[in-house]
């Protein structure tokens, strides 16, 4: 039976803001098992400067995050892979004041995070865990779980299997299950002091909704939702219940989030009606973005980073999806993932998830 106090976690999905809360799930497992360990976060990533770097390392479930670039070069332009040494070799400095007493690979594909967690577990004298997605994966760890086809088989789950559960696979190793866990994440320091700023740019009379539309990256527009379909659903909900609306994004979403503001007005005053909007873009950081987000009596987004804040943050979500995607809905009670809804649709499960509370 092991007892760790520091539990370093390594990863090399992806540094989107999503994948990386997806991950809070297996840490406020681990921190139920072991109350008072410390977890530690080692990224690989491949390139410096994710803005997602900063929002993390700020979670209050890790004790530290550490980020270690495997590439050189640039986004955009030609890139080398680093070679397995130097990856180490960072790994280790960086780690180098940091005592730990369980590794866990949370990557079941790929050699290079196992190797890894076997040189970090010896350097440091402690038990390696990892996924034994193949045969003989599992001699590079202390204690191997079966791979991810067979979890998926053993707790009746569909592949790809929802987002959050992957860490799980991992964990199994150690007899620790989701158990329905959600993610986590919690209004911080910046969040409260931009609220604190911007008191007054929200109507306590009113009904507060915060809307992003976002996926602006080229990768990403297929997700956003189509605008005329957007302004349809926003002004039948505002017809329902009216609300003082607040639209987030980066500064380069700023364009459409004009676009929609300017539909939406339009929309609305031929109805007679007028609503006060106001656009975020560009305006906050991530840490500061939970503090606009927690104002929210109902946040709607794209399948983008900040659904999954929302999510975290325990405030009442709609995610709009262009096509039905299981892996990446969060099932709960406070969130609601729709595949183009109709104005109906989205009104309905809107009021749903704000409640009573909200009139």
């Amino acid at each position: 039976m092991i007892h760790p106090t520091h539990i370093l976690l390594i990863k090399s999905h992806s540094m989107g803001i999503g994948d990386l809360l997806r991950s809070s799930a297996a840490w406020r497992a681990l921190k139920n098992r072991w109350p008072h360990a410390q977890l530690h976060l080692l990224m690989l990533s491949k390139h410096a400067g994710y803005a997602s770097e900063t929002f993390i390392k700020a979670h209050h479930l890790l004790s530290s995050a550490t980020f270690i670039t495997v590439k050189t070069g640039a986004p955009g332009h030609k890139q080398t892979k680093l070679p397995f040494a130097s990856i180490l070799r960072a790994a280790t400095q960086q780690l180098t004041n940091t005592p730990i007493d369980l590794v866990i690979d949370c990557e079941p594909y790929g050699v290079k995070t196992s190797l890894l967690a076997r040189k970090i577990a010896k350097g440091k004298r402690a038990v390696s865990v990892g996924i034994a997605q193949f045969p003989l994966r599992k001699y590079f760890y202390d204690l191997s779980a079966q791979s991810v086809a067979l979890y998926a088989r053993a707790h009746k789950l569909l592949e790809p299997m929802d987002y959050t559960e992957r860490d799980f696979v991992a964990l199994a190793a150690l007899g620790i299950a989701r158990d329905g866990i959600a993610i986590e994440l919690e209004l911080g320091t910046d969040g409260r002091a931009w609220q604190h700023g911007h008191a007054t740019s929200f109507d306590a009379a009113i009904v507060q909704v915060v809307l992003n539309i976002g996926c602006g990256t080229a990768d990403a527009v297929g997700r956003r939702p189509a605008l005329g379909a957007l302004v349809e659903c926003m002004t039948t909900l505002y017809l329902n219940k009216p609300y003082q609306l607040h639209l987030s994004g980066a500064a380069f979403e700023a364009a459409v989030n004009q676009e929609f503001m300017t539909l939406l007005k339009q929309q609305l005053l031929k109805l007679g009606k007028q609503i006060s909007v106001t656009d975020w873009a560009g305006q906050c950081t991530l840490t500061q973005l939970t503090g606009l987000i927690s104002q929210a009596h109902l946040f709607v987004s794209s399948d983008s980073g900040p659904y999954h804040m929302g999510v975290g943050l325990g405030v009442p979500t709609l995610c709009w999806f262009n096509y039905d995607e299981p892996a990446a809905y969060h099932r709960h009670s406070h969130v609601a993932a729709l595949v183009l809804p109709t104005p109906a649709m989205f009104t309905q499960a809107a009021l749903r998830l704000m409640g009573p509370s909200s009139d």
